[in-house]
């Protein structure tokens, strides 16, 4: 199928085939469940499926699974076939309502944190009606909602559900204060995908890559990104044949792929999409990171998601563009052509500013993984310090109502480029800060810390939460208000005022900036254990347990959760690490010392006088270094073997003694690659697999 917009959700169940296959009272039904939260009537859901099923057949499924997202970072689904046995020996093919607005799974063997015992095995899978059903792989996928048999959220799914809800209620709320009649209000968000592509040979070459998903070798090759000319550079064929493949793979499930480029590192490159509601989001991009692995492999390339797969280059992020929508299509942080008389504009905006300045600890903790803690604050991305961007027009606008001063409003200026024949640019309200974790860019917040392997669910089940508690507040106030206007303005100074410390449009990589960020009193939370140190505070638990997204045990279990997944990743690579080094580095050096050795005899039997300065040399170095590396290989194993504790206090040992640990250990075979000769060296150099596609 070659016309992109006959392709475009030609695999999805969506509102265009319900309207035109469902019955005209049933699909009037369904909707009102998807738009307003009604509950399916069991006779509708059995329209519902029985036309799925149809829709589904003719498209060549054979099985249909409930399709969640478990608190693994990665998909789950268990197939069943559309065949019932009838009594003449033969198959008929039926799906029921029941099937399609609730499954069975087996809860045993995902994270639960705590919240129910192993012999505890019985969960389940509830439809969401407001993410599309979609065909993939010949099988009908139905995303849903996964609980405990108790009711306790499994997944990242529901508590994002819940944040919507809670954060629509809140914003109508606010919005019939000036007068709206708006129904609903939905959090919008476009992330922005970055990744590795490097040919399958050189990763099937490095055991690294494949138990860890990044090198924990590899010395810095004589060419990186030091010319920045990879960024936004002309893609090269074998990727083009990708993005375009990939494009279309996106396309038929819905998936509004829209940029892709180069990125700045070699090898390494970016897809966005457009902006959609923010479930439907995270379904898109779950699936989305699914392609890029199985249309490289069909490429004869492997994808890297990881945040940091190669040291010394730019590590991969995924940007979450965050803003809301009403029903009537109004964008509530568009700023309009004149944002400091728009008045509806500053309270959400400064209801943002509160939000972020209150609940920064939060937002750290929403994008904390082992992985990121290796990408945050490296000079390449966003720094662990949480601030906000808003650029020159809007900070001015901001400092005149603190001060109580009228603000000058200024024509639009035009950018004067220089050359006649080029039109002039009108000039944005906002220059692009790329060191700001949090930034404004236009009509929405750009949320630059989130990791590119991490589910963007987490991340924005915290923004809509936390802003939402945010125009509750200002809710309770103004609805009490005896002059609305008065009260309004005063409320807006008092935020700016009280909360205007997080907004910096500075250098967020300037060591200065760390300073000033503590003179501030922003925290600074440099790793994970570091960040899901406070999740329990009483703060969280009030927030999250008032707005009803977690219960206190809930978020007991995600942050044992995220603590076991970070000393198990931890683990892993230092095993990892040993594994390599004693039966691949060590064993290859040895064959090249031991080589030189020979080579050092054979030429002083031809003569004692014979000059083997080059052997000797590197003899001494190789056989100090790789006894170095030796002592550090032990080091490692005697810490690992030390590593006990609970939850926090294990995760503290393996940040502070474990990874310290592996950096000396890393430190000494990088060394020893330097001076390897390439043919006695076992892994793929960062040299081969950064530019292993070469056309």
């Amino acid at each position: 199928m070659s016309n992109t917009s006959e392709l475009f959700g030609s695999m999805v169940f969506s509102n265009a085939v319900m309207r035109e296959r469902l019955p005209k009272e049933t699909y009037q039904t369904l909707q009102k469940t998807i738009k307003h939260g009604k509950h399916l009537d069991i006779n509708i859901a059995n329209v519902v499926a029985n036309a799925m099923k149809d829709w589904a057949i003719e498209k060549g499924a054979t099985h249909f699974t409930h399709w969640f997202q478990p608190m693994t970072g990665v998909t789950a689904e268990k197939h069943e076939s559309f065949i019932s046995p009838t009594e003449e020996g033969r198959v008929i093919m039926e799906f029921s309502g029941k099937e399609l607005v609730k499954g069975e799974s087996d809860a045993s063997s995902f994270p639960s944190g705590g919240l129910r015992a192993t012999f505890e095995a019985r969960g389940y899978t509830a439809w969401d009606a407001t993410s599309y059903a979609f065909i993939k792989d010949k099988t009908l996928c139905i995303p849903t909602a996964f609980c405990s048999y108790g009711g306790h959220a499994l997944d990242e799914k529901t508590p994002l559900l819940r944040s919507m809800e809670d954060f629509n209620r809140e914003a109508v709320r606010l919005l019939k204060l000036f007068g709206s009649n708006v129904s609903s209000v939905k959090t919008t968000v476009g992330p922005e995908q970055e990744y590795f592509l490097i040919d399958k040979s050189v990763y099937e070459k490095r055991p690294d890559l494949i138990y860890t998903g990044r090198t924990l070798f590899g010395k810095k090759p004589p060419k990186g990104q030091e010319l920045e000319d990879h960024y936004y550079g002309t893609i090269k064929p074998r990727v083009k044949a990708f993005m375009e493949e990939l494009d279309e793979e996106c396309w038929k499930l819905g998936i509004s792929a829209k940029t892709e480029h180069n990125e700045v590192a070699p090898a390494q490159h970016e897809l966005a999409p457009i902006y959609t509601t923010t479930n439907i989001a995270a379904d898109h991009n779950q699936l989305t990171m699914e392609l890029m692995k199985k249309v490289a492999s069909k490429h004869g390339m492997f994808c890297i998601l990881h945040e940091k797969p190669f040291e010394g280059v730019n590590g991969s992020g995924k940007h979450n563009n965050w803003s809301a929508i009403t029903d009537t299509g109004i964008n509530l942080l568009e700023p309009g052509d004149t944002p400091s008389e728009n008045a509806q504009f500053l309270v959400f905006l400064c209801a943002v500013i509160k939000a972020v300045d209150d609940y920064s600890e939060l937002l750290r903790i929403s994008v904390a993984s082992a992985s990121n803690d290796l990408r945050l604050g490296a000079s390449e991305a966003p720094p662990a310090i949480i601030s906000m961007f808003l650029g020159d027009e809007l900070t001015s606008i901001l400092e005149s109502i603190k001060n109580g001063n009228e603000y000058a409003v200024h024509e639009k200026e035009q950018m004067k480029i220089g050359v006649h024949t080029l039109p002039r640019i009108p000039k944005d309200n906002t220059d692009r800060n790329r060191t700001s974790p949090f930034a404004f860019t236009g009509n929405k917040f750009e949320f630059r810390a989130l990791g590119s392997s991490a589910s963007i669910s987490e991340v924005n089940t915290v923004l809509n939460t936390i802003v939402a508690e945010e125009l509750k507040q200002f809710s309770d106030v103004l609805e009490k208000a005896d002059n609305f206007e008065k009260e309004l303005h005063n409320l807006i100074r008092k935020t700016i005022i009280e909360h205007g410390r997080i907004i910096f449009n500075g250098n967020g990589y300037d060591d200065a900036w760390v300073q000033e960020a503590e003179k501030r009193g922003l925290p600074n939370l440099k790793t994970t254990p570091d960040a899901y140190s406070k999740f329990l505070d009483q703060k969280n638990v009030d927030l999250f347990s008032s707005h009803k997204i977690f219960s206190y045990a809930e978020m007991k279990s995600r942050y044992e959760i995220a603590l076991e997944n970070y000393i198990k990743t931890i683990n892993i690579e230092a095993e990892t690490m040993i594994e390599i080094v004693k039966k691949q580095i060590l064993p290859s050096v040895s064959s090249f010392e031991e080589d030189l050795a020979s080579a050092i005899a054979s030429k002083k039997s031809i003569s004692e006088n014979m000059s083997c300065k080059f052997e000797e040399e590197t003899l001494a170095f190789e056989s100090k270094t790789s006894d170095k590396a030796y002592s550090e290989l032990k080091n490692l194993e005697k810490v690992l073997s030390k590593a006990k504790g609970e939850s926090l206090e294990l995760a503290m040992y393996y940040k502070d003694q474990v990874i310290p640990a592996m950096k000396k250990l890393r430190s000494e075979v990088d060394t020893l690659e330097t001076c390897t000769s390439a043919e006695y060296w076992p892994l793929p150099t960062y040299g081969e697999m950064l530019f292993s596609i070469k056309y």
